[in-house]
């Protein structure tokens, strides 16, 4: 069959991987939806007449205490307490009291994100149809990950979109607009990286990781981790993604063809992104911005940050004492920035760039080992971070029974945390039951082990495929420094 032009002949394996393709997109999109209503559902019940005065529900926050997912979110809970129910824009005119509480419009995330709460406030009187209207603007980017991953991985988009956790926590947070960008940006090299129809990568590798930066820069303005990727991104700019190997006489001759334009150009466009993002809040609220930090700063590692922290060190500290406070405030930032070092230093030892036959860095890898090592050693932890680390299940060859065990544990913690919750703020003063206790443990230290596990594991597993192929770039012509 003659071509001309840009036209290309389609042969049967090239209809059959459409067709799979297709098939995939309508499969994993069905299940995205089903997650998503039945999400809708079970958090929904939380809200409902009568009302007091202020738009809360008399059934906030337990709804039902016989449903088999709580009701509970987040989003139904900042309805009030941070002036959302009263329409004021985020930010600019908050503040955080001396006892730690935030007014005026200040929420304890993200600019983005808190902009994404007023818009779900918009037209709503009751903590129900606020809900219901962040509902409406969350829900396409749960569809735009579920795509994503199709195009990366095809059926392993399942992953995402057929397990428990999009049911538990699609409507939990505004977790679904930051977990699109993560997967966009790691989408963005991969599309630029795939051959067009000249035969020829769509897009130069450092243009790809300028827009992923762009996307990961957006994501940290909605809730922060897709900011850790940018520097993974920036070493396999420098390192031109490995589509330099097998060019070099010796060792020697690597650094002079490391592209350290790139790596700058990269970080620079996540940093102007951020701050194109951020400035304005700054320079008009500079007090409201800063109040959505000072939250996060002076936050304690209690039982409702679900950490190791409060599950481990407390027992050892006699409870929250000031020790336990000041280890906690110590150890945390510490041990993350550690974890982060050790990733990239993984990532570095798999490039090897001390040998003549190199590999590629791995920065998705890296990537998802950094998130991990974020996870398991800040202060907070909550259930809902099981979407962020999710997509590097899909996207990495991990081992099955870590992906098995890791969903079990998070399907434990999720019907037993929020059921903990009811119990020790019931006035009654019911008594702890031992199954409650013993999930929220099990969950929480399954997690933890398997995290650090992560931490390793993500840098060394290869991804899946189609992704693993549209990574690969023909090599660059060798070009000796002058």
């Amino acid at each position: 069959m003659s071509t001309g032009g840009n036209d290309l002949a389609l042969g049967p394996l090239d209809r059959t991987r459409r067709g799979d393709a297709l098939l995939a997109s309508v499969v994993s999109v069905l299940f995205t939806v089903l997650a998503m209503a039945w999400s809708y559902h079970a958090k929904v019940k939380c809200g409902g007449p009568p009302f007091n005065a202020e738009g809360r529900s008399k059934r906030w926050p337990i709804g039902d205490p016989h449903a088999v997912i709580p009701c509970y979110s987040d989003m139904m809970n900042l309805w009030t307490g941070r002036d959302i129910n009263n329409h004021v824009f985020p930010y600019i005119h908050g503040s955080i009291t001396g006892a730690g509480h935030l007014v005026g419009g200040s929420v304890e995330y993200p600019v983005l994100s808190g902009v994404l709460m007023w818009l779900g406030a918009l037209g709503a009187h009751t903590d129900r149809e606020f809900f219901i209207h962040s509902v409406w603007i969350l829900a396409p980017f749960g569809i735009i990950v579920t795509l994503l991953l199709v195009y990366l991985v095809r059926w392993w988009a399942l992953l995402w979109a057929a397990t428990p956790p999009l049911v538990l926590y699609a409507f939990h947070n505004w977790e679904l607009p930051v977990v699109a960008t993560a997967v966009g940006g790691v989408a963005v090299v991969a599309w630029g990286a795939s051959t067009g129809a000249d035969g020829k990568p769509r897009l130069s590798l450092r243009t790809a990781g300028v827009w992923a930066a762009i996307l990961f820069g957006i994501g940290f303005s909605l809730k922060m981790y897709p900011g850790f990727f940018v520097l993974p991104l920036a070493l396999y700019v420098l390192t031109r993604g490995g589509g330099f190997l097998q060019r070099f006489r010796s060792p020697r001759e690597v650094a002079t063809d490391l592209d350290w334009r790139g790596f700058w150009t990269v970080v620079g466009a996540a940093t102007a992104t951020v701050v194109v993002t951020q400035g304005p809040f700054m320079v008009l609220g500079w007090e409201g911005w800063r109040a959505s930090l000072s939250f996060q700063g002076k936050r304690k590692a209690d039982v409702d940050t679900n950490s190791i922290w409060y599950w481990g060190l407390r027992h050892l500290t006699g409870g929250q004492t000031d020790l336990y406070n000041t280890i906690v405030g110590l150890a945390s930032p510490l041990l993350i920035a550690l974890s982060f070092v050790l990733a990239l230093w993984l990532g570095w030892r798999v490039y090897r760039p001390d040998k003549v036959t190199m590999g590629v860095y791995p920065w998705i890898g890296v990537c998802g080992a950094m998130l991990a090592g974020f996870m398991v050693f800040h202060k907070v932890h909550s259930p809902q971070y099981t979407l962020w680390i999710l997509p590097f299940f899909a996207l990495l060859q991990v081992r099955w029974p870590v992906i098995v065990a890791y969903l079990a544990a998070d399907l434990a913690l999720d019907l037993t945390i929020f059921r903990l919750f009811g119990i020790i703020n019931d006035p009654s003063h019911p008594p702890m039951k031992w199954w409650v206790i013993g999930g929220v443990n099990f969950g929480v230290w399954v997690h933890a082990v398997l995290l650090v596990y992560l931490i390793f594991a993500f840098v060394k597993a290869a991804p899946r495929e189609p992704l693993a192929s549209m990574g690969l770039r023909p090599p660059a012509p060798y070009e000796p420094a002058a």
